[in-house]
């Protein structure tokens, strides 16, 4: 169907000169390897190429044409803009469900062989026309966050000329990502979502801005920028704005792609694979966190690859599937011993052993052993660093509904205090609270045990004032 359309593209085959469309597939396979990508390219894809049949290639592709041809832009080359491509096709084209990171409408490569851009978010075009193409008066007050507005940003209007964005500008949306992330650490995400969204749209008119910056500084700016989408992203999820929380993984995602960052991609993929099983669709999470391991194998860190190997264990309990998540637990375990290494990501300074044994209790918890969830989440809660007071709140959280299941009611109406504790002070936490709640409800049945009714009591007196800060 696309090839009855297709306009052939003759300055790509001048470029390929008197070499066979073999040969020259050879020399993009090893123009790739010199990157770091890795394309299976043959005859066969040169000449759909040739024929127009690939009127925009993926990212992977992109990359190494253009490190063949230095100098030379994708229309250079022949190709069509991507947004026109894809904002034509998307017009005419039925979704295609179920998988919501696969499109392939036949006129944009968007299938990589090295299995990282095999799976596409639906919401990429969107989210890339709106990440992209910001326009207006651009000025943030982020001093509630405890940082002053980004440099920079008060400039940034429509109606002046781009300006060069520098190292300080990349900086600063470095430093926000911290500071939202060291906030969160301390006092969990509801009182800082709303908050967030300004650095956030600072940090993606400066990426806009600096369209035209190279090197080093592009890459910490993007890598910046979908770094705060992701960490705005997690706000939204754990103070229950679902929703919210996928767009902003899935702005993360088109930034990643668009940066060519494997980490970045992992990242975010990591994120959405959390975010889908909590909202109950789990093959989803499967598939997400399948895909952030293919992300993370050209980034060389075991610790994000047993992380991103959780995710899948928990998707996989989520499903019911025993022997799947015991599988990758086990490979999760494997890759965790193998320790730390200079090139685990910066965010993942969380990832400890209690956290590890937080997501192995999940597990356990989602297939209903809930003696050896308690187990896990005991060591967690021992294990956690009081500083990271709302991992710690947490832990203690899923440990309370694990031993509330387990017929352990006394224990888990004492651990259920302690959570209380750190919810009536720095702690505020949609999620955590709903775990509570759960608990609480479990326990409703026991409340003649001894410590049960004055938890209960004090949950329901706690309760109406947890809903009227949210």
């Amino acid at each position: 169907m696309a090839s009855s359309r297709a306009v052939p593209n003759l300055e790509f085959r001048r470029l390929r000169g008197q070499r066979s469309p073999g040969e020259f597939a050879a020399l993009v396979r090893r123009a790739a390897r010199e990157i770091g990508e890795q394309v299976a390219c043959d005859a066969r894809y040169i000449g759909r190429v040739e024929a127009g049949e690939i009127r925009c290639p993926n990212y992977a592709y992109e990359r190494v044409f253009l490190h063949m041809f230095p100098g030379l832009t994708l229309a250079d080359l022949g190709f069509s803009a991507r947004e026109t491509v894809r904002g034509r096709a998307a017009r005419g084209r039925t979704p295609r469900p179920p998988d919501p990171y696969y499109v392939n409408n036949g006129t944009t490569d968007n299938i990589s062989t090295t299995g990282t851009n095999s799976t596409y978010s639906n919401e990429e075009s969107d989210v890339l026309r709106r990440a992209f193409m910001t326009s207006g008066t651009v000025t943030v007050a982020a001093a509630s966050l405890g940082f002053g507005p980004l440099p920079g940003t008060e400039a940034l209007r429509s109606d002046l000329p781009r300006q060069r964005i520098g190292a300080s500008e990349a900086s600063a949306v470095e430093a926000a990502v911290r500071q939202i992330r060291l906030l969160d650490d301390r006092h969990g995400a509801d009182g800082l979502y709303k908050r967030a969204a300004q650095p956030l749209r600072a940090a993606y008119a400066l990426l806009d801005a600096g369209a035209t910056t190279r090197g080093s500084t592009a890459d910490r700016l993007a890598a910046g920028a979908g770094e705060l989408a992701i960490s705005v992203g997690w706000l939204a999820h754990d103070s229950g704005r679902l929703e919210d929380a996928r767009s902003h993984y899935a702005e993360a995602l088109a930034t990643a792609r668009v940066a060519g960052d494997t980490a970045l991609e992992a990242h975010a993929f990591c994120n959405t694979s959390f975010l889908a099983r909590d909202a109950g669709r789990h093959r989803e999470a499967v598939r997400a966190a399948q895909a952030g391991q293919r992300a993370a194998g050209q980034v060389g860190s075991d610790r994000l690859l047993a992380l991103l190997t959780l995710r899948e264990a928990g998707a996989w309990a989520g499903l019911g599937d025993r022997a799947g998540c015991e599988r990758a637990l086990s490979r999760a375990h494997t890759l965790f011993g193998r320790g730390p290494s200079d090139r685990d990501p910066e965010w993942m300074s969380f990832f400890g052993e209690p956290e590890l044994q937080a997501l192995e209790a999940q597990c356990w918890s989602a297939l209903g052993d809930w003696p050896r969830a308690a187990r896990h989440a005991h060591r967690a809660a021992a294990l956690q660093d009081p500083h990271f007071a709302r991992n710690l709140a947490l832990y203690r959280a899923q440990l309370a509904a694990d031993l509330a299941r387990a017929d352990a009611p006394a224990e888990a109406a004492a651990v259920g205090e302690q959570v209380l504790d750190a919810l009536e002070g720095d702690v505020e936490s949609t999620r955590i609270r709903a775990m509570l709640d759960d608990t609480a409800r479990v326990l409703g049945a026991r409340r003649s045990t001894a410590g049960v009714a004055s938890f209960l009591d004090r949950h329901a007196a706690t309760a109406p004032a947890a809903a009227a800060r949210v």
